[in-house]
């Protein structure tokens, strides 16, 4: 399995995990190229080698009109951007994949959202200030961009170290973390220190939380390759973020959470609907159990499967569609094999299979969609498409097309 390991013993900052992540491919120079034709206004990429306590690395930096972005975080004009509307605007014109634009929306609807409980104010009101500038939307973009390249299995990431003191914002003097950054870390571990100063931005601390699925030590992992991402200051610790990037076992667990909820006034249909929107909001599962209630009212159990970066979601829609006055959280782990979609092509059109290994069990199932269509054009039961379709399947070979 592609695992991505991320090493944030000296925080995580949007152009520090960039270059960390540029460094594992094969032609970094091609990348740069590609981030400067995506279409960002006024932004120019560049890529440098940074030397940081004798440990050779790159630094990536954003021009802005030709300048630094960060010198001028103070200076008004560089906030043109800073609503969410506009800078959904600026992602949706972008040269670049759905799934980047989708992934770096997500990841700025998650500052959105920490801004927005911070300063108390709907979200729609919020101006991001420093993370609302022209070099985070790059960094994002550049990170959405660096992540479909390089298409690990999953992403670890070590307990974050978000430093100590204070820093100046356009809020004026805050603690390290800084609020926003505190709040996009909640169920994150993270620790403090002696170095003085913001280790991790609130860039970084939402690109880890969307992109990161389990944190923790570094797994048993055979590393093909190792990236040294570099910020700008100096401190006796190199001020760097690693990443590593190898194969691990199939096997593999992640921390999840369990929300639930018992409702006895809702009807089957506004039930469905419900189950439907929590889906939508990010759950990886969503069921329902009968259970005797109060007064001896028949209920039903809502339950959702959520991983830490879909749960606030999740929670707010089930408040939101269901009748429910409180949800329960129960965290724990999933034990899963790892999966892959194979596309197929046939004399029946595309099929796409599921393979499935791990925990010493191996699995292969066509996808249902792809069967019933097969199915429903030739009048055939479900597993006669099914028999059909692995023929068809191995008398082509095993690769998919």
């Amino acid at each position: 399995m592609k695992t991505l390991y991320l090493d944030c013993s000296m925080g995580a900052a949007g152009d520090m995990l960039c270059a960390a992540l540029l460094e594992l491919l094969p032609d970094p120079d091609a990348a740069i190229r590609e981030w400067n034709s995506v279409g960002i206004p006024h932004v120019v990429y560049t890529k440098t080698a940074s030397v940081k306590n004798g440990i050779k690395g790159t630094h990536v930096s954003v021009r802005v009109d030709g300048e630094e972005e960060h010198a001028h975080m103070h200076d008004h004009h560089h906030h043109a951007h800073s609503d969410l509307a506009s800078i959904e605007t600026i992602l949706s014109h972008l040269a670049v994949s759905d799934a980047v634009k989708s992934n770096a929306l997500a990841v700025y609807r998650l500052i959105a959202e920490a801004e927005s409980h911070v300063h108390g104010c709907p979200v729609a009101e919020i101006h991001f200030h420093e993370v609302g500038t022209l070099d985070a939307i790059a960094d994002v973009t550049a990170f959405c961009l660096l992540m479909e390249q390089i298409r690990p299995d999953r992403v670890i990431a070590s307990p974050v170290h978000v430093g100590s003191g204070t820093v100046r914002c356009a809020h004026g003097v805050l603690p390290v973390p800084a609020p926003a950054t505190a709040y996009l870390l909640t169920d994150v571990p993270i620790y403090g220190g002696d170095v003085r100063g913001e280790l991790c931005t609130p860039t970084g601390a939402a690109l880890l939380r969307h992109f990161v699925t389990q944190f923790g030590p570094m797994p048993m992992m055979r590393t093909s390759r190792i990236g040294y991402g570099m910020g700008t200051k100096d401190f006796d610790t190199a001020n760097c973020v690693r990443a590593m990037l190898g194969e691990t076992d199939a096997e593999r667990t992640e921390t999840v959470y369990e929300l639930s909820a018992n409702v006895d006034d809702m009807t089957a249909e506004q039930i469905g609907f419900a189950s439907e929107r929590l889906f939508e909001a990010g759950a990886v599962e969503v069921y329902t159990v009968p259970i005797g209630m109060k007064k001896s009212r028949p209920g039903t159990l809502i339950r959702a499967i959520v991983r830490r970066g879909e749960k606030a979601a999740v929670l707010s829609a089930f408040f939101r569609h269901t009748s429910t006055l409180g949800v329960r959280e129960t965290e724990t782990n999933r034990y899963v094999l790892s999966r892959v979609i194979e596309s197929h092509e046939t004399r029946f059109g595309t099929v796409h299979v599921k393979r499935s290994e791990g925990y010493g069990v191996q699995r292969c199932k066509p996808e249902y969609e792809d069967l019933a269509r097969i199915a429903r054009e030739r009048d055939l039961t479900l597993s006669e498409a099914a028999t059909l379709s692995k023929e068809e399947i191995e008398s082509h070979g095993k690769n998919p097309a």
